[in-house]
């Protein structure tokens, strides 16, 4: 079994979109947010497009306090290019945001302002799906003689999926750790990782589903992501897919060429991982694991500890 898809199997459903949302703010905490100045969107740290047309709907797990915390959460986020309703609760800890900025780029912000955020749900109800990237630059070999639970996971990536209508999909997509350079984002024809970015086939076409006008398309090039000098970059782009379509496919970031028609190399600037279905709006609604009995809050610092940092 892949790293990735046992991982995304082992993991309690209250904190898959809880560590993965939490992921990168926790990453940029100590650096200026890019999102609230349009100057530094193209700065260092490699962002590119960061906006979309169509406005969708992000749910965030926001501790607050008092409605001191819910002013300055909400001033922030009305700063961030992009969004046009914030609705904090201060009862539920929610805080539900409109418009089409990212959703990295609402964790952050909030992130920003000293408090932690969870991305609990986004979309409508089976429209939204989740990817962490890995390296698999370790030989097989060695990867097979160690548990499962001891590998390192190596993260260096997070790509978020919201479907905003039967066409569209917005793919919000954060790298770090990786070299400066130009890399491609592509969905894959599998979602095999027995041998990393290897396993995964070309890129996937999405003739067998798609509607009439996109046959000639190759649907899986999602576009370039520019990686700064500091080893980060994100972009935020639209495609014409819908979630249900790529489910359990590969996804996958490298700077490898493919004119020559090889399979990918596995190395330390190519990322990977399967993508899975995550809530939709309102359908995570839960603060306590049945099974362990731990909040959403605790099973995120536990999946920290295992690797999500």
């Amino acid at each position: 079994m892949s790293k990735s898809l046992s991982y995304l199997r082992g993991i309690s459903g209250i904190a898959l979109l809880g560590s993965a949302g939490a992921y990168y703010a926790h990453q940029w905490r100590q650096s200026t947010n890019p999102f609230t100045n349009s100057s530094q969107k193209h700065s260092a740290s490699g962002n590119s497009k960061m906006t979309v047309d169509q406005k969708f709907e992000t749910l965030f797990a926001v501790p607050m306090t008092c409605e001191g915390c819910v002013k300055d959460v909400s001033d922030s986020l009305y700063k961030v290019d992009g969004i046009s309703k914030v609705e904090a609760n201060l009862k539920e800890q929610m805080v539900r945001v409109e418009g089409t900025a990212p959703p990295s780029a609402i964790v952050a912000t909030i992130e920003a302002t000293g408090r932690d955020a969870i991305l609990r749900g986004s979309g409508t109800s089976n429209s939204s799906a989740v990817s962490i990237l890995e390296t698999y630059a370790q030989l097989k070999e060695e990867r097979d003689q160690v548990p499962d639970h001891q590998k390192n996971r190596e993260v260096r990536g997070l790509a978020r999926m919201v479907e905003v209508s039967k066409t569209v999909t917005l793919v919000d997509l954060t790298i770090r750790g990786v070299e400066p350079g130009t890399y491609r984002a592509t969905i894959r024809e599998y979602g095999n990782l027995a041998e990393g970015a290897s396993s995964t086939g070309p890129v996937w076409k999405g003739d067998l589903t798609g509607q009439s006008d996109q046959k000639s398309q190759v649907r899986g090039e999602l576009g370039n992501v520019e990686i700064g000098p500091d080893g980060r970059g994100s972009i935020f782009l639209d495609r014409p897919f819908q979630v249900w379509e790529v489910i359990g496919h590969a996804f996958v970031v490298s700077r490898q060429g493919e004119t020559d028609g090889k399979p990918l190399e596995n190395d330390d600037n190519t990322v990977v991982g399967v993508i899975a279905r995550s809530a939709g709006m309102w359908d995570n609604d839960k603060t306590v694991c049945s099974c362990t009995g731990k909040t959403l809050w605790e099973e995120r610092k536990d999946e920290v500890k295992n690797g999500m940092l």
